[in-house]
C-alpha cells in the first residue's frame, strides 16, 4: 500500500459521498477541506491528516487513521477515519426543514392582484420562530 491516497477516492472510501463522481465534484466546487484548505481531488491525503466535508449547512470533520482507496462498510469506517465533527454541526444534518404551503384549488388559475397581496400579507406575518421546539 502506498503512503498516500487521492483525495476524492479517500472521503468516496470512507462513505462521505456515495459516488466517486460525487466525490471529485465536491473536491472541485470546494466544498471539501484537506488540513483547512480547499483542495483538488488529486491532492494526496496521509494518515494524520484532516479532511473538511460540507454537506448541505453542516461541515463534518475527519482524522485520517488509516489509507484506503476501496470503498468500506459502514461498520469498518471508524478504523480509517476519526469522526471529530462537534455536536452543534452533527444537530445541523437532523435539524428540521420547515415548509410552508399555500394551496390553490386546482384549475383556479393565477392568483388575481387582491389574492396575491393576501398572499404576500401572509408570508410578511409568517415568523419561524411561532413554530420552534423550545416551547
Amino acid at each position: 500500500m502506498s503512503d498516500s491516497v487521492r483525495l476524492d477516492k479517500y472521503v468516496w472510501a470512507i462513505r462521505c459521498y456515495k459516488t466517486r463522481s460525487e466525490a471529485t465534484d465536491a473536491c472541485n466546487g470546494n466544498k471539501v477541506q484537506l488540513n483547512g484548505a480547499p483542495a483538488k481531488p488529486s491532492k494526496a491525503v496521509k494518515v494524520g491528516d484532516r479532511i473538511a466535508v460540507r454537506k448541505g449547512s453542516a461541515q463534518l470533520t475527519y482524522k485520517v487513521l488509516q489509507l484506503t482507496e476501496n470503498r468500506q462498510g459502514a461498520k469498518l469506517v471508524p478504523a480509517y477515519a476519526e469522526n471529530t465533527t462537534p455536536q452543534s454541526e452533527l444537530d445541523k444534518l437532523h435539524a428540521p426543514v420547515e415548509t410552508f404551503f399555500v394551496r390553490r384549488e386546482r384549475g383556479a388559475g393565477r392568483p388575481t392582484k387582491k389574492e396575491r397581496r393576501d398572499i404576500e400579507a401572509l408570508w410578511d406575518g409568517f415568523d419561524p420562530g411561532d413554530f420552534s421546539e423550545e416551547d
